[in-house]
């Protein structure tokens, strides 16, 4: 209990500092959103209507910082984000949750893809190394991790979705469908996934392939394995049970964070395909200066990679005790 009462600490103490931050970094810039809005219409405003304006965007510059920060946190908890500048007369709420559909769909199942078969052959290749398997398998896809995702994914366009026209490669679903919950639309859907999301898988794999071959080299020597082995347990509980269940403990961090960076999206893949996801959109909002959706979406990533974290703390504190005393 003190172990996820001191995480949880270190959580809320980060997150305020987020928050903080995300509140002072637009302010200290040079610009007012809402003058921006007016000059993308060639219109000049003065008075109350420019102070009606700067309300609406989350910015009065005509109270005090201090009074500002207080209105900041009590739209915060309320969810309220301010209007968008690009997608105006939206509001930055509405326009975050309908692209983060997109992108958990995407980035968010391509991640999770990549850690379970990842770690998988990463555990196959380490309790066979020295064969052809551990040759040439982690070589190969440590290469393709190499590779920026967006090159591949230009590739993929290129190849299967130009030349042989096996598979959609724009938009996260054809314009002309009604979006709902149906089998044509979500068939289309999933076509349109397809390509971003094995150019994801492909350049990510090779990571945790990596990783998890290194951590059970080092694990399975270590003396408890040796012991399971003078035991004569069979090599699938040695593998699975005793090397694996501890080597896998420290690419938790690693995948929680991960997971964390879900939320923002892969912004190149999405920018390639065209794809209505969270990093399309931050790429918008820094084209189109729309501050209130930078600051939201920024915050929202900042929370969904501390949450991660914290989960991943919680996590290997649960399998590996001995962290709880060292946290």
């Amino acid at each position: 209990m003190r172990f996820i009462l001191r995480r949880g600490g270190f959580f809320l103490l980060t997150l305020w500092a987020a928050v903080t931050i995300n509140f002072f970094l637009p302010r200290l810039m040079p610009g007012n959103p809402a003058l921006a809005m007016v000059a993308k219409f060639h219109g000049r405003l003065t008075g109350q209507a420019l102070v009606s304006l700067e309300d609406l965007f989350g910015v009065n510059t005509h109270a005090s910082l201090f009074v500002q920060y207080l209105h900041y946190l009590g739209d915060i908890a309320t969810g309220n984000f301010g209007t968008s500048l690009y997608f105006y007369p939206e509001s930055v709420s509405r326009v975050v949750l309908d692209a983060i559909p997109w992108t958990l769909g995407l980035v968010g199942v391509a991640t999770i893809l990549a850690f379970v078969l990842g770690t998988g052959v990463g555990i196959v290749s380490a309790w066979r190394r020295g064969t052809w398997l551990d040759g040439i398998v982690p070589p190969v896809f440590v290469i393709t991790s190499a590779i920026p995702y967006f090159w591949v994914g230009m590739m993929f366009i290129l190849i299967f979705g130009i030349r042989l026209q096996w598979l959609p490669y724009t938009f996260g679903y054809d314009p002309t469908l009604t979006p709902g919950l149906n089998a044509a639309f979500i068939g289309n859907v999933l076509e349109h996934a397809v390509l971003p999301a094995l150019a994801l898988l492909l350049t990510t794999i090779g990571t945790w392939i990596l990783t998890m071959r290194n951590n059970m080299v080092t694990t399975l020597a270590e003396d408890y394995v040796r012991m399971a082995r003078a035991k004569g347990l069979p090599n699938r509980r040695i593998m699975l049970d005793y090397a694996a269940r501890n080597a896998i403990l420290p690419n938790l961090t690693g995948f929680a964070m991960s997971l964390g960076f879900v939320v923002g999206g892969a912004i190149l893949i999405e920018y390639v395909f065209d794809y209505p996801g969270v990093g399309y959109m931050l790429l918008q909002a820094v084209e189109n200066e729309d501050y209130p959706l930078m600051q939201a979406l920024f915050l929202l990533i900042t929370v969904a990679v501390l949450v991660a974290i914290l989960l991943a703390d919680i996590a290997t504190a649960i399998f590996d005790p001995r962290t709880r005393s060292a946290g």
